[in-house]
């Protein structure tokens, strides 16, 4: 029950980190850098977040620092992250899925999916920097 507590805790402050940051992005940044400028010029600070965020979720929780409980609590918050990002898509742009997959800027979307497997893996990650 705590791994489901903190890896929905964690989802949501990178998701309103995020949803924040996407609205500068698409009103500011694109138009000014270009989409793939703007999406890149975002990971940055989406990945202080996400250290950040990982960082307070498990000294909140106090999460064991075992392996499977550190991974799965950032493997189930990438699976809400996905999921809100889906319904976002599909409910406020009037996407199908493959429609928004198909328009990603193949640069960016490949940072992006790094940037998941980071945020899958950072509870771990900072349970092993922290014993070191």
């Amino acid at each position: 029950m705590k791994v489901i507590k903190a890896g929905t805790v964690y989802f949501l402050w990178v998701f309103a980190a995020g949803f924040a940051l996407g609205v500068v992005r698409e009103l500011w940044l694109a138009p000014w850098l270009g989409i793939r400028a703007a999406e890149l010029a975002e990971m940055p600070v989406m990945l202080l977040v996400v250290v950040l965020s990982a960082h307070w979720t498990l000294r909140r929780f106090a999460l064991p620092a075992t392996m499977p409980t550190r991974l799965a609590t950032g493997m189930l918050a990438v699976g809400w992250l996905l999921l809100a990002e889906i319904a976002l898509v599909l409910g406020l742009r009037g996407l199908t899925l493959a429609e928004y997959l198909g328009g990603r800027d193949p640069v960016a979307g490949t940072a992006y999916a790094l940037s998941l497997l980071l945020m899958a893996a950072m509870p771990w990650l900072l349970g092993r920097a922290g014993r070191q």
